[in-house]
């Protein structure tokens, strides 16, 4: 192979360098620690999400919808080896959860076996709203009630939102899933 050919295929080779970098980068909303559920532990987000698309979900433990931590499980696990991560934050914005964090998590991790990363209690709505929130909301449109889903690019882009009605098994919901991957 001579010169000519190595000068050509230089911008491609250099596409299979830059490219992961790219990827790797995370949205400065999802930049910040995060308490998670009953725990003094936390997470950064981009640790765990930096390009990759992500389910965001807000979550209480005495709603009518509470049964969705089951399909949210099962997305989970269906989909995280192929990237996507699921994250559920929950809230009292429209007073259905627990009394306490213990409580909370009793629904999630006993009750319902939940694996994937829930947040600490906070706000999903209105200004108080937690960073990730309040740039979903700026995004798209504030939760209307518990268990609303937003689908995020691996950008951190709102590609879709469903409200809460919409099961995780819902076809069109994995349709969307299916179509980040």
């Amino acid at each position: 192979m001579g010169w000519f050919s190595v000068q050509r295929l230089l911008p491609v080779l250099m596409l299979f360098v830059i490219a992961p970098a790219w990827a790797d980068q995370c949205p400065a909303f999802l930049d910040h620690e995060q308490r998670k559920l009953h725990s003094k532990d936390s997470v950064n987000l981009c640790d765990i999400a930096a390009g990759k698309p992500m389910l965001v979900v807000n979550t209480a433990s005495r709603c009518g919808y509470t049964g969705q931590f089951e399909g949210l499980e099962a997305l989970h696990k269906e989909y995280q080896a192929r990237g996507l991560v699921v994250v559920g934050f929950a809230s009292d914005d429209f007073r259905q959860e627990a009394a306490t964090e213990e409580k909370a998590a009793e629904v999630c991790f006993v009750n319902f076996g939940v694996t994937f990363t829930m947040i600490a209690p906070g706000p999903v709505t209105g200004p108080d709203a937690n960073p990730v929130f309040r740039e979903i909301n700026r995004q798209s449109q504030q939760p209307g009630w518990n268990f609303t889903k937003y689908l995020l690019n691996a950008r951190g882009e709102v590609t879709a939102r469903f409200p809460s009605q919409v099961k995780p098994e819902d076809p069109q919901l994995v349709k969307a899933v299916e179509s980040l991957l």
